[in-house]
């Protein structure tokens, strides 16, 4: 059932309860861009990738980079919910005597790959990984997240050339397309377009979804597997603060958690569409 459609979109709406309740208790973290890559993280974890919580470190299992590591609630959340650690430790997140830090420690924390935060460095242990893999012989597949704001970073782009150099065609990079950065719109503070062409110009295969459509994440998954020699971007369209209203769409919730008031509003919501599910 978990990963059927139906399921994902059941699992989507407890992963958004669970980031609007940890930012809440937290009194701070990243809800905005948490919300719009929730579909693409449950989609991975509970359809796309070999994985197996039981075994965080079983050498076949396939990867996940969460390059924009300000979004760990949704990492979080996600594994949690799959079982890699009691989903009683996502009321300690930023807590410093707790077991989740405000960016993703692979040190503290089962089913973490890679300690992310800075911007941009993610990519580039993906691509490490993957390579690792090639030069092992091993079947594996990596996967990573990057945010659009993102994009922005040189680092990226040098990523970017590795992959392609290094023929990755085992590692899938989905972009978190949702327009918007902590100090407003992309196309304000440095616009990243046009991605697709220049993501194509680099020598990627490129494919765009939208990023809540779980159909549409498993099926460019899937299309991505079959490419050769070169790695596959999927470009995915989605809304800041996706399932809460006061949230879609507008960059002062990158970085701002949810009061007492919001809390309550958003919950109700989720809850709203969960009972529609």
């Amino acid at each position: 059932m978990e990963n059927s459609i139906a399921g994902l979109e059941q699992n989507a709406v407890k992963i958004r309860r669970a980031i609007i309740e940890m930012t809440h208790a937290a009194k701070s973290g990243h809800p905005g861009g948490s919300l719009s890559s929730v579909e693409i993280l449950t989609a991975l974890y509970f359809n796309i990738m070999r994985i197996d919580p039981a075994r965080p470190d079983w050498e076949d299992r396939d990867r996940f980079v969460l390059s924009k590591g300000h979004a760990s609630p949704v990492l979080y959340a996600t594994l949690a919910l799959k079982g890699y650690f009691p989903e009683e430790e996502l009321s300690g997140f930023r807590r410093i005597d707790r077991m989740l830090q405000g960016h993703p420690d692979m040190k503290g924390t089962p089913g973490v790959e890679m300690s992310t935060g800075s911007l941009g460095q993610g990519l580039s242990a993906a691509c490490g990984m993957a390579l690792a893999a090639k030069l092992d012989k091993k079947d594996f597949r990596v996967f990573a997240l990057i945010g659009d704001g993102e994009a922005q970073e040189g680092m990226i782009w040098e990523a970017s050339m590795a992959a392609v150099h290094y023929r990755l065609d085992n590692l899938t990079v989905f972009l978190d397309h949702n327009g918007l950065q902590i100090d407003g719109p992309n196309r304000q503070v440095m616009s990243v377009e046009p991605l697709t062409d220049k993501w194509k110009a680099f020598g990627w295969e490129v494919l765009e979804v939208d990023g809540h459509s779980p159909e549409e994440i498993i099926s460019a998954a899937k299309r991505a597997e079959g490419v050769k020699d070169r790695p596959t971007m999927i470009i995915a369209k989605t809304i800041k603060g996706k399932g809460v209203s006061f949230m879609e769409n507008e960059a002062d919730w990158h970085g701002k958690a949810p009061g007492d008031e919001d809390r309550d509003i958003a919950l109700k919501e989720l809850e709203v569409i969960c009972c529609e599910c």
